[in-house]
């Protein structure tokens, strides 16, 4: 069951990844602004540490919650990337930002167990915040689908990251050791955002 939840995560990763090689060919669309979009994720420690966390949390929920979690993020991201990119207005983004640092591994620190529908759409609110970033700091020259599609790659990749963490954590320790490290992650990651705020 852990190999294959692994395998799921990597597989979306991949997947997610694919049209951009086959983009990658003479006459198909421009990529200007693609390497922008992957590397915006990566450039801020609040970006980082919430998306990873939510493959954290999707991986100890398990089942469903696996490929839900991701989608539902990488979904309202995109719907908030597109805000961001209009120009439209959204209230208290970094305070967002922040914020979903701190919900995110406090979820995963009290291993809260949520019905599935309820995760994922804490996990869609929060990805709204990363998406609306990450579409009003694009560049004026990029090409929004490349741009849009670069930081999608990047998400997805780092969500396969955090499954992947658990999977790793667990398979290194017996069970009650193991969810000691997975919740002991969670807190890493609350306590990442709360200094973020702090230094903020």
């Amino acid at each position: 069951m852990r190999r294959t939840g692994l395998g799921l995560g990597l597989a979306a990763a991949a997947l997610t990844v694919m049209p951009v090689a086959a983009m990658a060919h003479p006459g198909h669309m421009e990529l200007a602004g693609f390497p922008q979009g992957l590397g915006h994720p990566f450039g801020g420690l609040d970006h980082l540490l919430a998306i990873v966390a939510v493959g954290l949390w999707a991986a100890q929920l398990g089942g469903r919650a696996l490929w839900a979690l991701p989608l539902s993020f990488v979904g309202a991201m995109v719907l908030g990337g597109l805000a961001g990119m209009a120009g439209l207005s959204l209230p208290s983004v970094e305070i967002g930002i922040l914020g979903s640092v701190l919900v995110l591994g406090g979820l995963v620190a009290f291993q809260a167990r949520l019905p599935l529908v309820a995760s994922a759409t804490i996990t869609a609110l929060l990805a709204v915040f990363h998406g609306y970033a990450h579409g009003a700091e694009m560049p004026a020259a990029a090409s929004p689908l490349a741009y849009g599609l670069g930081f999608v790659v990047a998400t997805a990749l780092l969500h396969a990251v955090g499954i992947g963490a658990i999977m790793a954590i667990r398979a290194g320790f017996k069970s009650a050791a193991g969810q000691m490290a997975v919740r002991g992650t969670g807190a890493l990651v609350g306590f990442g955002g709360l200094a973020l705020a702090l230094l903020g």
